[in-house]
């Protein structure tokens, strides 16, 4: 009965893959900077820039430091994360985490040792470090990451953050006077981000293994 059960469970409807990918599309930032209504297809445009009053700054000044700037913020940030909860609710509620779990685990258990429920997640880190970071967040508290494979999940995601955002965009001054072009940056940066995790991947074995021969010898 326990064996059907989990087969049912883990359909994936033609709803569910729908909803999948709008939402990997959604988070992808391929429609950033498209014109028309294709901008609809796309997180940061439907987030706004929040706050802003013209050429004067924004809501959280000029050149702010200090307590104040870093709760203004933080709160900056609010009405992204409540877009994204609401987002994640509804894909959910239509079967899109099944759908990911069936699409990226044959290619993220074996490329760092994580489910392929962390997929959505695991492509909005290339553009949103936000997103990604509570989507990781509801993932462990679900059940759905254990602690190793957070450890894993976070090395990855620590490490040049919102890698597509950011090579583009804060770094972008240094694009005009690099030898390589952007994609070429992006693959490099993420290939380390990859061999960073593994690395912590390995460093988790190997110490499980150690405690392992520890409680034998007990």
């Amino acid at each position: 009965m326990e064996d059907k059960k989990k087969i049912v469970e883990e359909k994936v409807t033609l709803k569910a893959w729908i909803s999948l990918l709008i939402l990997l599309i959604m988070f992808s930032g391929i429609f950033r900077n498209s014109t028309g209504p294709l901008q609809a297809f796309d997180f940061s445009v439907l987030t706004g820039k929040f706050g802003n009053i013209g050429e004067i700054g924004n809501f959280m000044g000029k050149g702010g430091v200090g307590a104040r700037h870093g709760f203004l913020y933080a709160l900056s940030l609010t009405p992204t994360i409540v877009l994204a909860v609401g987002l994640i609710e509804v894909v959910e509620q239509m079967g899109a985490m099944a759908a990911a779990r069936k699409l990226f685990e044959p290619i993220l258990r074996p490329l760092y040792g994580i489910p392929g429920i962390t997929g959505i997640s695991y492509v909005a880190s290339f553009t949103s470090s936000d997103i990604a970071a509570f989507m990781t967040k509801e993932l462990v508290e679900a059940g759905d990451l254990t602690d190793k494979e957070r450890t894993i999940y976070v090395s990855y995601q620590y490490a040049g953050s919102a890698v597509i955002l950011n090579t583009i965009g804060t770094q972008a001054p240094l694009l005009p006077i690099i030898v390589l072009p952007v994609g070429a940056v992006i693959a490099v940066l993420w290939i380390c981000k990859t061999v960073g995790a593994n690395l912590m991947r390995l460093y988790l074995r190997f110490e499980s293994k150690k405690s392992n021969n520890l409680a034998k010898e007990v």
